[in-house]
């Protein structure tokens, strides 16, 4: 797997997508997301992790536009900043505004390709028809297109693959595919949701230099949601990490996985045993969090938490800044760093 792309971090930055104070409820009252808020950048990778019901994906389908029936954004915005300067906020959308969004502005993958894809129809016609709908093109031009677009995205044979129904393909050849499709009509934002999850630790690597390179390319924001803090640490420019709903912390990727400001982002890193942090016995997280929409006095992570003290369950934890592009919503993350220092400084 490569790093981050240095040409996308060198290209000028607009904001693409800009997420402020975002709530999210799955029943009355009961708040599954809680005051989310970020910026994703033309070119830039940012990588959302945290644990299973975390409200990684609630937060995406909110991008998108594709909650379930009985989940509803009671506060907050999602601003969608195209290149020509439009600020569009989706939460507003109708049905119809969505439609000129969904699959030409944003292009979403998913965990299991097969699911997404008609099992009746073959995969060149499937992309022709996302091409003639999307970008108006013409029967023909829409063929010779598609064949470009799985060449772009390494399928070898394009005009035999077109030919090819889901079930004749490999789980990798299968996200390929769906790449295409959701990369077709040049989106701005490109949302990859566990696309990697299911597949072999090579063609997971393809697939994230695939990801990593079409960015490049195209100049396209890419937000890669993942439970496996490695794929972060080789494709993603900036982390997000969330628990219990909340963003508890954020920054550059090589910063925060070396020097993790917040106590849920360094247990996070020392069962995975990724970055800095040497590779030990398996270790777990004890406790669980709470229940989803559970109501809490102060920080959601204090009864897991090793550095826990009173004033953790006082009252709310703000997310707060550490420097110009850090934050974490702690109450003692300078302390906490610090103690990393010298931890390094005694090794």
């Amino acid at each position: 797997m490569s790093q981050p792309a240095e040409s996308a971090k060198a290209a000028p930055r607009t904001a693409v997508l800009t997420v402020e104070g975002l709530d999210v409820t799955v029943g009355p009252g009961v708040r599954a997301v809680r005051e989310v808020s970020f910026t994703l950048e033309r070119g830039e990778a940012v990588g959302l992790v945290g644990e299973s019901g975390s409200g990684k994906s609630l937060t995406c389908r909110s991008v998108l536009g594709v909650l379930a029936a009985g989940c509803e954004i009671p506060a907050g915005r999602i601003t969608l900043g195209g290149s020509a300067g439009e600020q569009d906020d989706l939460t507003t959308f109708t049905r119809t505004q969505w439609d000129a969004v969904r699959g030409k502005r944003v292009g979403a993958v998913f965990q299991d390709p097969a699911s997404f894809l008609n099992p009746s129809l073959t995969v060149g016609r499937q992309l022709s028809e996302q091409l003639r709908v999307g970008s108006g093109l013409p029967r023909s031009d829409a063929r010779s297109r598609a064949v470009e677009l799985f060449t772009a995205v390494g399928l070898h044979r394009p005009d035999e693959v077109y030919h090819q129904y889901p079930y004749e393909l490999s789980g990798g050849m299968l996200q390929r595919v769906l790449i295409a499709i959701a990369v077709s009509c040049a989106p701005e934002l490109l949302i990859a949701d566990e696309a990697t999850t299911a597949l072999d630790v090579v063609i997971q690597a393809e697939i994230l230099e695939l990801l990593n390179r079409l960015r490049t390319e195209q100049g396209l924001a890419l937000l890669l949601v993942t439970h496996d803090l490695a794929v972060v640490a080789e494709s993603c420019d900036r982390i997000l990490v969330m628990y219990a709903g909340e963003i508890v912390e954020d920054g550059p990727t090589a910063e925060v996985l070396a020097t993790p400001a917040h106590p849920y982002t360094e247990a996070l890193l020392r069962v995975a045993s990724i970055g800095a942090w040497e590779r030990r016995d398996l270790e777990i997280i004890p406790g669980r969090p709470p229940e989803t929409g559970a109501e809490l006095p102060g920080c959601r992570f204090a009864d897991r938490c090793a550095y826990a003290a009173q004033q953790c369950t006082a009252g709310p934890v703000a997310l707060h800044a550490l420097g110009d592009h850090r934050r974490a919503r702690c109450l003692r993350p300078a302390g906490l760093l610090d103690e990393q220092v010298k931890e390094e400084a005694h090794a």
